[in-house]
């Protein structure tokens, strides 16, 4: 059977409109001024999103399109001090010694413009660089709330057990010490904090399978809350940001549900279509028996066809489907196989969220399946072998991410309020960057569409230099409505989006 294979993800050069920068003509008579904040001594607290994570990785050029990065430049008008960033010694990302990838590219593959990691030997390793620092960019891929809080986090020794991170590793003041600590120990007189996406988030990357689980509620809320007790403790005023929902990016509203073309399944056989629908009759027939007739596995040769998926939610029928194939005549090996894959399988519906990794998985042959004896017309990734939890969202598992995400920032609103800081609402600008119209900056329209819209990078979660400048400016409304400043705007369309070869 032909591998699936998904349409190209670009089907022409989109060219990246390049406007002039006029700030400083139009901002050189205006007196930018701090209100009643004090940006002389800002740090930046957060995950990936903060340090300028892209493309999946952390290098050179990210780091200088960060979100903190742009926010200290504009604080400069207003009396804001250096402003510090742990950069990584190339442009790859890549730390070998951490087994972290390379970033990713667009690349021609099969005559279509795909993301590829891209080769080479990253030159960043896992030795530290505080002494050039101390460093007011204390973004860290990967962090959840409580690592900020957590000892041992820059520890190399705790590296192999997941207890410490490798980007921090390499700036940390010592091996015991936190990230609050080592943002405290410079006496800031502003921050900002962005956590919490990947309380949920690695949940969500990995289906919901349960290998990542969302971060509970009460942990959440007692490091959030530690974390602005210590950041507030010496008088230091500061923004937080809400989370945005993350089925609203494009690593989950890429791939539809209904994502497997009739020629994909007739490129190299044209009775492919029929010999399937022939194939699945008979525990189609029995899906009906039983009264559940959602469960037929059926293909069309004239619409776009939905995947095939084991949802662990389902009644499991693996024993009424050997029991009843068996009594209609057919082998019991052949009934105990067809028991064991379709026993909890359904193809998806509407309200399933496809991951975007899965773009290089659908359609193929699944070689465990077929390692362990399964036929290998039986073993095609998401056409007879159903997807695996870790590939696609289901209802339920959505709900459990939506749910988390408005208590966590319930949280992190009623403590903006109580510490009385100001707050940015990244959420809402995700949902505007998600609608249909996108938003209009400067005759340049942006949208959160997977490579096109401008916004998100290769990764399909973080953002490019254009989608930061956006956040950025969230956070600029929010610190000058809050505080009396009127830190300057940035221009989106004055930084990177996806590169095109």
């Amino acid at each position: 059977m032909k591998k699936y294979i998904i349409p190209a993800l670009v089907s022409f050069l989109v060219v990246n409109i390049s406007c002039n920068n006029d700030f400083d003509d139009k901002v050189s008579d205006v007196v930018v001024q701090s209100g009643q904040a004090d940006f002389s001594r800002y740090v930046a607290l957060g995950n990936s999103l903060t340090s300028g994570f892209r493309d999946n990785a952390l290098y050179i050029a990210g780091q200088q399109e960060s979100y903190p990065v742009m926010l200290a430049g504009q604080m400069k008008h207003a009396g804001g001090g250096d402003f510090k960033v742990p950069y990584m010694a190339d442009e790859l990302g890549g730390i070998p010694a951490a087994n972290v990838e390379n970033k990713k590219i667009l690349a021609v593959v099969n005559g279509s413009l795909s993301p590829v990691t891209l080769t080479g030997t990253g030159t960043t390793t896992l030795a530290n660089i505080y002494s050039q620092g101390p460093y007011q960019n204390l973004g860290i891929p990967g962090a959840k709330s409580f690592h900020l809080i957590a000892k041992g986090y820059g520890d190399p020794a705790n590296l192999a057990t997941g207890k410490a991170n490798p980007y921090f590793i390499r700036f940390a003041s010592g091996t015991d010490t936190t990230v609050l600590a080592d943002a405290l120990s410079q006496n800031p007189t502003f921050f900002s904090l962005w956590i919490g996406n990947n309380d949920v988030l690695g949940y969500a990357t990995t289906g919901g399978d349960g290998s990542d689980p969302i971060t509970d509620v009460a942990t959440f809320s007692s490091a959030y809350t530690a974390l602005l007790q210590g950041l507030t403790s010496n008088g230091a005023k500061g923004v937080v940001a809400d989370l945005p929902n993350v089925t609203n990016i494009p690593f989950f509203t890429t791939i539809p549900y209904k994502a497997i073309s009739p020629k994909s399944l007739t490129d190299t056989n044209p009775n492919q279509i029929e010999e399937l629908n022939a194939a699945f009759a008979p525990l189609n027939q029995v899906f009906t028996d039983l009264g559940y007739p959602e469960r037929k596995i059926v293909y069309s040769a004239t619409q776009a066809n939905p995947v095939l998926i084991k949802d662990k939610g389902l009644t499991d029928l693996k024993a009424d489907i050997i029991a009843a194939l068996v009594s209609k005549g057919m082998s019991p090996q052949q009934a105990t196989l067809y028991g064991s894959l379709y026993g909890q399988s359904r193809q998806t519906v509407s309200s399933d969220l496809l991951l975007l990794t899965l773009r290089d998985f659908l359609g193929k042959p699944n070689q465990d399946a077929i390692n362990s004896g399964i036929p290998a017309t039986l073993a095609v990734n998401g056409v007879t072998y159903p997807l695996e939890d870790k590939w696609v969202l289901t209802a339920a598992e959505t709900k459990n991410i939506n749910d988390a995400t408005i208590a966590f920032n319930t949280i992190i609103k009623d403590l903006a309020n109580k510490y009385d800081l100001a707050f940015a609402n990244i959420n809402s600008l995700v949902i505007k960057l998600n609608g249909l119209s996108g938003i209009l900056y400067d005759g340049v329209n942006y949208t959160s569409t997977f490579v096109t819209g401008g916004t998100f990078s290769l990764d399909g979660v973080h953002l490019t230099g254009r989608g930061y400048a956006f956040v950025a400016n969230e956070f600029i409304r929010s610190i000058n409505q809050k505080y009396g400043s009127n830190l300057p705007l940035v221009n989106p369309n004055t930084y990177q989006g996806v590169s095109f070869p």
